[in-house]
């Protein structure tokens, strides 16, 4: 039998993240949408965890996605926004994977001064629009929306080996190629998705005309692939998976990463971190990734805010 929610627990919860009680009722498949997630779906926990101690300095959200639905309840951009700023989280990069949500992503971008714009196509969504025999068109499509001065980055792109097979392979890396290019054309940033082909990403990045700052989104490497990253100056965005018990090689990375190189992500409403994993994410719940980065470097949380917005500035500039 899962354990009640107390009244204490419900009022931590950022009141837009509170279900009705007409969701309540409704049990798991009253949700928004259901997400592919690798944790399924009928037996997780769909509220959202209550809202953290507030950091000492403001950091910026990395990597989120406030189109994806997750859980119980909608939550409008304005109000996100004002749950992050409640727990020192005074911005965020909304980031595409498609052209719908690329789209998106300028047109929040544009309305809030608080979020920065990030657009490409997933790898895995290259390999199916290079089968369907569209992938030029969408690319073209990212190039033009690239150009508008809220977007700050190219992405999410990379190369997925995880869920697409090696027939996507030359699609994938077609893609990323492009949007290297696009980044590298319009002195633009460029964040990564890396699952499982680390190398074949080292391996294109050294071999490309980079843009002016590279980030490996969600960071998923070991010590390995955090000195290339040291070596090349590119930055490494942590998400809740460091906070994971399981993550060994995630906290070894994270313990060698130049500081000068971090960045922190939600990658929301994924990725949950520690103790609430498999429950859906949002921007105000930075703060507990932070901390845990912070304990886990040995540097004072205030520092260590500080540090990371420094960094985040000098990849995406000024809000």
């Amino acid at each position: 039998m899962s354990k009640k929610k107390s009244d204490t627990d419900v009022n931590r919860v950022p009141e837009a993240y509170r279900p009705s009680e007409a969701e309540e009722s409704a049990g798991p498949e009253g949700r928004a949408r259901k997400t592919h997630n690798e944790q399924g779906g009928s037996k997780r926990n769909l509220h959202y965890p209550e809202a953290p101690e507030a950091l000492p300095i403001a950091v910026v959200d990395n990597h989120t996605h406030l189109d994806f639905l997750d859980g119980t309840v909608n939550v409008s951009a304005r109000d996100a926004l004002a749950a992050a700023e409640a727990v020192g989280v005074k911005g965020l990069i909304q980031v595409g994977c498609d052209v719908p949500s690329s789209e998106y992503a300028v047109q929040v971008a544009n309305e809030y001064a608080s979020i920065l714009a990030a657009v490409a196509i997933h790898p895995n969504d290259a390999a199916r629009l290079a089968e369907a025999g569209e992938l030029e068109s969408a690319l073209e499509r990212i190039e033009e929306l690239a150009s508008d001065p809220r977007v700050r980055a190219l992405g999410e792109t990379g190369l997925d080996y995880f869920r697409t097979g090696e027939d996507g392979r030359g699609a994938q890396e077609q893609s990323f190629r492009e949007h290297l290019r696009i980044a590298a054309g319009l002195g633009k940033a460029v964040q990564i998705h890396d699952r499982d082909a680390h190398d074949d990403v080292v391996r294109i990045l050294k071999s490309s005309q980079l843009p002016p700052k590279v980030v490996f989104h969600c960071f998923s490497g070991d010590e390995r692939l955090a000195k290339i990253c040291n070596d090349n100056g590119w930055y490494m965005s942590f998400s809740g998976t460091v906070t994971f018990k399981n993550s060994h090689d995630l906290r070894a990375a994270l313990n060698l990463a130049d500081p000068q190189l971090l960045l922190v992500e939600t990658d929301a409403p994924f990725l949950t971190p520690h103790p609430f994993r498999g429950r859906p994410n949002a921007s105000y719940m930075i703060p507990y990734t932070t901390r845990f980065m912070a304990e886990t470097k040995g540097v004072e949380l205030a520092e260590f805010c500080a540090r990371i917005d420094a960094n985040t500035r000098e990849v995406y500039g000024e809000f």
